[in-house]
């Protein structure tokens, strides 16, 4: 009988940017712990948490678990630049979070994406419209998120903190763009069992 092969361990550290009250706190607390609380808490700084995956891609040495830091950055444009550096060294993915009840926090994007990229270089990105729960306050629909999708070459989804629609795959979407990003040529160093 084959055995599956053990995965390869590739370290990798996301940033989730986006205007203050977009839901990135809430977004994460739903993926790592798989919990809610609508009190709105406002970041200072950045905060950082952990979560691995695994992503299977084609190929023989195709199973990798995906070890994530997972950047909390601050929603304060007025720190962006004060960030920079050293919130957004090392980035190898980012979350770029909207808030579906308010049009301006899509365009406000731009900027976040640009300042990550422009300590980072260019690196995978996926667009998430937030609060889809609340589709009835929605101020832009799949139009507005699909050509702001193309400025930043990249998929994009609705998802919701609250209900946990699709909170995992906004995760595993990125996580994804990683593995084929960077995926050695040669075999890794094999993770550890879990």
């Amino acid at each position: 009988m084959a055995t599956m092969p053990e995965p390869y361990l590739l370290k990798s550290k996301i940033c989730l940017v986006g205007e203050q009250g977009v839901g990135k706190t809430s977004l994460i607390r739903r993926y790592v712990l798989d919990q809610f609380d609508d009190r709105y808490v406002r970041t200072l700084g950045a905060k950082v948490e952990k979560k691995s995956l695994r992503v299977a891609l084609p190929g023989p040495d195709g199973l990798i678990e995906v070890n994530m830091a997972i950047w909390d950055i601050i929603g304060h444009v007025g720190f962006r630049q004060l960030l920079g550096d050293s919130f957004f060294n090392g980035a190898q993915g980012i979350l770029a979070i909207a808030d579906l009840t308010r049009r301006n926090t899509l365009p406000g994007l731009t900027g976040w994406v640009e300042s990550v990229e422009s300590v980072a270089g260019k690196i995978p990105v996926v667009l998430v419209a937030n609060k889809a729960d609340l589709v009835a306050e929605a101020q832009f629909g799949e139009t507005e998120l699909a050509d702001m999708a193309n400025t930043f070459d990249c998929t994009y989804l609705f998802a919701s903190a609250k209900s946990g629609q699709n909170v995992e795959d906004a995760f595993l979407r990125l996580a994804t763009q990683i593995a084929k990003a960077r995926r050695p040529s040669k075999p890794i160093v094999p993770a550890k069992p879990s």
